[in-house]
This record gives structure tokens, C-alpha cells and sequence, in this order.
């Protein structure tokens, strides 16, 4: 099995390429990143940037992940001097496509080009959202989730890209790790997230295959949480009560979660005496992992939401503009994965600062330079 992995570190205030989590897939080389054009030179009719507006939809601005999105991309929206509009769903897919449809249908009666950034509740709700924004000849970029056989290219040039990130990767990385902390042996319960979600059923998948090379890891249950705090706090109250001191570890497919089952822990006067893992780089995951000594808190995983919400927005602002000719881009190129990055103690101290411009800068200059490769 060919093994291809790449790393960002954000450390003393730079994003530096590295290698690490140890792929359990097949993935192709890096396709090329496209470099900032000229529109004369690719042939596309360019889009003065006074009639942009862009537009981040989120789940909820209470999620440390995507308000760290938002960041992102506010950070490249101040740069540029174009405005930038965020919409917050909640989880609600009906609210998430009638909010994106609302402010569709203001942007263009004002006559703004819009690009949206869009992480889908469900793979089910994507090919709604990028037809909403093809029928007013914008650009969308989606995150995370769609169907299988659902490709930009069917769409055509207004849908300028999907990245995601190899769930089973970070899933099994931080199941091994909470594994092997429980010296091999001994029993878990998994809070999963939104069960029709690709990063729930990959995480997920990733745990299982840690479970087939650890025969003594029994999974007790594993429930959704829907990626909650709140529900992560109060399903892992459930099951302490169901199965009291055999649970030896908890795994969780995100830090909200994991954040959730460590309160669950601490108010029964558990806390750091029973292993958990997460996956997002959330701050207080972060600090979490930082005293892993004391919580308990082994590991995250970081896609380092600041780059999806910046320089995905800087891709699309590059399509709308005519820097970047989407018709002509390579396939791998518009379906790819994004770098993630495994945190223990070891390195936690180096992401706990939020992402600055500078940061980011050569990402915005060239936004598909952390592609690992196509989505396979």
C-alpha cells in the first residue's frame, strides 16, 4: 500500500510542509496548484473585485472549528477589501439552503458575483446548494460532504471545487493512539457525528479498522452526538450510567464531543483517569491535549479550518475574477484532499495560537498547495 501524507505546522507564526499521519489509503501524487494569472492570459472575462460579495455557510458560530472557518476568511476578505457574509444554520439543512437562496437572490439583484464557501450538513444537501448558485452564474466551493458519484464537473465551472479529508485516516490515527494508551487492551464507547456525513461514516470506518488490528479493544456502544457538546456531555452521561467503570476510553469523531464526554468525566470524578480523542484542533481541545497528563485528553486532528475558510474563498475569488480558468483545471485539481495534521502533547503548543495573514499569505497566493491528492 502506497503510503502519501503531508503536514502543516503553525509554529513562532509560520505554516511550514512537513510529513506525518501515516495514510491507511491509496492517494495519487499532488496535482499542480495554480499560481495567480492573469485573466488575459487564461481567456476568462474578469470580475471587477467591487462586484464580489462572498459568503460563509456554517453549522454555528458557537463551534470553535467553523468560527475559526469564518476567521479565515475574513482575514482574506479584509485583505482584498470585499465583503464577506456568514451564515449560521445550525445543523438545519431546509434552513441552510433557504438562507444560501436568500442571499443568492439579494447579491445578484445588487448585482454582486458571489462566491460561497459551503460546508453541507449532509451529502444529500450539496447538489441543491451548488445548482442554487449555478443558476445565478456564481462560484461555490463545498466541504466535507456529497454523494460518491457527485462530481463539480458535472455541474460545470460555477461549482470551482470540493475538498475534504480522509476521515479514515484521523479516525484510525487517534483510535490507534487510544489504544495503545490503554496498553491494548480494555473497553471504548465512539460518540459518532450527523450519521449521513462523510466525515462521521469515515472516522468511523477508521476506528474499525484500529479495532481489527487491536482483537482485545472491545467497542462497548457507540451513539451519535451529532458533533454537540451539549449531546456529547449528555450521551456520554448515558452511557457511564449503562456501563460505570468499563469504560476504559472514550473516542469521539470531533473535539465538541470529546469536550462534551471530558465534562461528562469530570463531573463524575473521572476526569483524566479515562482516555478520550477527538478530531478538529479546537482551542480548548487543544489546551485539552496540552495537559493530557491531566485530562486525559490524548489527541486531535487538524484541518486547520482557518486555511479551509480563507484559502478556498481566495480560489473562488481567483474563478470569479479570471486568475484562475476552472474549465481548464485538471480533475484532481477540483475533488481533493485537503492536509491534515495529527496533535499530541508533543506538538499542541504549536497550533494554539489562531492563524495570521501572514500565516496564510502564500495559501491565498496559491490555494491548492495543501492538496494530498484526488479523493479516492
Amino acid at each position: 500500500m502506497t503510503h502519501h501524507t503531508r503536514l502543516f505546522s503553525r509554529k513562532k507564526g509560520r505554516v511550514l510542509a512537513a510529513f506525518a499521519i501515516a495514510s491507511v489509503l491509496t492517494l495519487a501524487s499532488c496535482s499542480s496548484s495554480p499560481e495567480s494569472e492573469t485573466g488575459d492570459d487564461q481567456g476568462q472575462e474578469e470580475t471587477d473585485a467591487d462586484d464580489i460579495v462572498f459568503i460563509q455557510a456554517v453549522r454555528s458560530l458557537s463551534n470553535p472549528y467553523h468560527a475559526n472557518w469564518v476567521a479565515g476568511g475574513e482575514l482574506y476578505a479584509d485583505q482584498i477589501e470585499v465583503e464577506q457574509v456568514v451564515l449560521s444554520d445550525d445543523g438545519d439543512s431546509q434552513k441552510q439552503l433557504s438562507q444560501i437562496k436568500s442571499q443568492l437572490a439579494t447579491s445578484s439583484s445588487a448585482g454582486k458575483t458571489v462566491v460561497l464557501n459551503v460546508d453541507p450538513n449532509t451529502s444529500a444537501d450539496t447538489q441543491a446548494i451548488v445548482r442554487a448558485v449555478a443558476d445565478v452564474d456564481g462560484y461555490v466551493l463545498t466541504h466535507w460532504n456529497k454523494p460518491d458519484d457527485l462530481h463539480p464537473w458535472d455541474i460545470g465551472d460555477n461549482w470551482v471545487a470540493h475538498v475534504s479529508f480522509d476521515g479514515r485516516v484521523s479516525g484510525y490515527e487517534i483510535a490507534k493512539l487510544l489504544f495503545e494508551e490503554m496498553g491494548g487492551e480494555g473497553r471504548i464507547v465512539a460518540l459518532q457525528g450527523i450519521l449521513d456525513n462523510v466525515s462521521a461514516k469515515e472516522r468511523f470506518e477508521g476506528l474499525q479498522k484500529a479495532l481489527e488490528e487491536f482483537p482485545d479493544i472491545e467497542l462497548l456502544d457507540e451513539q451519535t452526538a451529532d458533533w454537540d457538546r451539549n449531546k456529547g456531555f449528555e450521551v456520554t452521561q448515558t452511557l457511564m450510567s449503562k456501563y460505570g467503570d468499563d469504560i476504559n476510553g472514550v473516542w469521539a469523531a470531533n473535539d465538541n464531543m470529546a469536550l462534551g464526554a471530558l465534562e461528562a468525566l469530570k463531573a463524575a470524578g473521572k476526569g483524566g483517569d479515562v482516555p478520550i480523542v477527538g478530531v478538529d484542533a479546537v482551542p480548548e481541545a487543544l489546551e485539552a491535549v496540552e495537559d493530557s497528563d491531566n485530562t486525559g485528553y490524548l489527541a486531535t486532528v487538524s484541518s486547520d479550518a482557518f486555511w479551509q475558510g480563507g484559502a478556498m474563498i481566495a480560489l473562488g475569488y481567483q474563478a470569479a475574477t479570471g486568475e484562475y480558468d476552472v474549465g481548464e483545471a485538471d480533475e484532481a485539481d477540483r475533488e481533493f484532499y485537503g492536509t491534515q495534521v495529527l496533535i499530541t502533547k508533543e506538538n499542541a503548543a504549536d497550533y494554539l495560537e489562531p492563524a495570521t495573514l501572514e500565516d496564510l499569505q502564500e495559501d491565498f497566493k496559491n490555494p491548492l498547495q495543501r492538496s494530498t491528492g484526488p479523493i479516492q
